[in-house]
């Protein structure tokens, strides 16, 4: 057995102890790490038997779940790649995800096949096996049922392998200001000093348990939400997707005692009627988005649990910084201290400004991706040298105390409620359309989510088009979240004084012409 660290020595507790719990009636589905081991080993031989091995790379495209859980660890174990899916993609962004990594295997919810969804069209597309991936409740097991071998037809079995701590464990897509979404590699070892981390930063033991809301196709909920609780020997609610009337039941009846979100639903659940009487919560964890001091505030008060923001990224494998525990100082409108990575504040050529000075965020740690997958451009952008410190985009600052504060956005990425979207990306799907000539898409300001999408459109010459018509349009190209909220129809694209367009210029002026 290797002494080096990796997801399955990592994720460790009393064989008897429970580890995961997923909410269902009439009764929930309560799993012990005894359980988990034995089925995610289970899992693994499946994987193994159709020829999954070192560096395959397998899709994950089912909402949070055990079954997720299962086979995202037993994919892991088997040197293999997880690459998790947002289910509600369409066709064509399935397709450009499981082409990007040459995906081996397609894992689809039971009734995928049968239906044909966007994820199996994808999967048939590219010559990926697909397989049901479901927990049978009669057989009391996670199946792995196979609709289509695809190109692992007549691959010869595989052993059941031993994971090493420089395995890549899963990759991940990040959108870029480029348009092309990039793929970050996160191996073992990064993914383990992650969990580490979170672990010291909030003091987490076998105690704890966290009721589990972020997707766990996003570092947010896959690493803080469930790996690092699970490497403590702590437990994880995980229902199917967050619903703001059944948060409190489930956290009560199960008694959880923290969770972590993005502000978004912090702000609904602000909105929703308050359990009577309140349970106890250790803490409350905010991070993906900027969390207002006013939304800080509402949720101590309320809650009467401390709230601690942290400030986190694909590439660093999630949580880069947080606000500490008390008794230490937790400071709103900053996120916090660096935990266990070094955080500068550099200018463009890799200099460290003076104390208090605002530049770029930079930061450095075993954490971190040693670079993206095939993308020599983005990785000599995206680097500092000779230090090797990563540029996160963002402009900030460290005040007296080291505490990290966000005053910009370098890069051009929308954050709505933690999905990062490229503007690019939606101009170019908007730029397909026929009646449309130029598309500039941005951020605009949002209550609940913080931002949302703006585009301004030109139209061609002739044509007419309106916002209800050219968001359905939309809808059948992008996921949901993509879609933008307001569309401003303008003869002429704003432009700098030298012909260049620039988002900012074409935000600031559509959001001025709108408030005449």
């Amino acid at each position: 057995m290797s002494t080096s660290p990796t997801l399955r020595s990592e994720i460790r507790g009393d064989a008897n102890a429970v580890a995961v719990i997923v909410p269902s009636k009439p009764s929930a589905l309560t799993v012990t790490y005894g359980d988990l081991q034995k089925e995610c080993l289970s899992y693994q031989r499946k994987l193994a038997a159709l020829g999954i091995g070192h560096a395959s790379a397998v899709s994950i495209a089912t909402a949070n779940s055990y079954e997720f859980i299962v086979s995202f660890l037993a994919t892991s174990w088997q040197r293999a790649i997880a690459a998790p899916l947002n289910s509600a993609y369409k066709q064509e962004e399935f397709e450009f995800y499981i082409d990007d990594l040459k995906s081996a295997i397609v894992l689809v919810p039971r009734g995928a096949y049968e239906a044909n969804t966007a994820a199996v069209l994808a999967a048939k597309k590219y010559n990926a096996a697909i397989a049901e991936s479901y927990w049978d409740d009669v057989k009391k097991e996670v199946a792995l049922d196979v609709k289509e071998y695809g190109q692992l037809k007549g691959k010869a079995e595989e052993k059941v392998l031993e994971a090493q701590v420089d395995d890549i464990a899963l990759v991940l897509h990040t959108s870029g200001t480029t348009g092309r979404p990039k793929a970050v590699p996160l191996t073992h070892g990064n993914l383990t000093r992650t969990m580490e981390n979170i672990r010291g930063t909030y003091q987490l033991t076998a105690e704890d348990r966290t009721m589990l809301v972020m997707p766990l196709f996003h570092v947010h909920g896959l690493l803080c939400a469930l790996l690092a609780p699970l490497s403590t020997g702590g437990s994880v609610v995980v229902p199917t997707r967050f619903s703001a009337s059944e948060f409190w039941a489930d956290f009560v009846e199960h008694k959880a005692n923290w969770y972590t979100a993005v502000p978004t639903i912090h702000q609904i659940l602000l909105r929703s009627p308050i359990p009577d009487p309140l349970p106890q919560i250790r803490f409350i964890r905010s991070c993906s988005s900027p969390l207002s001091p006013a939304v800080f505030e509402k949720l101590e008060a309320t809650f009467h649990a401390p709230v601690l923001e942290a400030y986190a990224m694909t590439e660093a494998s999630h949580q880069m910084t947080s606000n500490p525990l008390p008794p230490a100082q937790r400071k709103p409108g900053t996120v916090g201290l660096g935990q266990g990575v070094e955080v500068k504040i550099l200018n463009d050529v890799g200099d460290e400004v003076p104390q208090g000075g605002e530049g770029e965020i930079c930061i450095r740690g075993p954490n971190v991706t040693k670079g993206y997958l095939n993308n020599p451009d983005a990785n000599a952008s995206s680097f500092h040298s000779p230090s090797g410190f990563f540029r996160t985009g963002d402009q900030g600052r460290l005040d007296e105390d080291g505490y990290v504060v966000i005053t910009g956005r370098i890069k051009e990425l929308i954050n709505k409620g933690g999905e990062k979207i490229s503007p690019i990306e939606l101009d170019n799907v908007l730029t397909r359309h026929p009646a449309v000539s130029e598309a500039v898409s941005f951020a605009i300001p949002d209550e609940l989510y913080g931002q949302d999408i703006g585009v301004a459109v030109v139209l061609k010459a002739g044509e007419k088009l309106e916002q209800a018509e050219l968001r359905t349009w939309m809808a059948e190209k992008v996921a949901k979240f993509k879609i933008p909220k307001q569309i401003y129809f303008t003869e002429v694209m704003p432009k700098t004084a030298t012909g260049k367009i620039q988002r900012r210029i074409v935000a600031d002026t559509m959001l001025k012409q709108s408030q005449l």
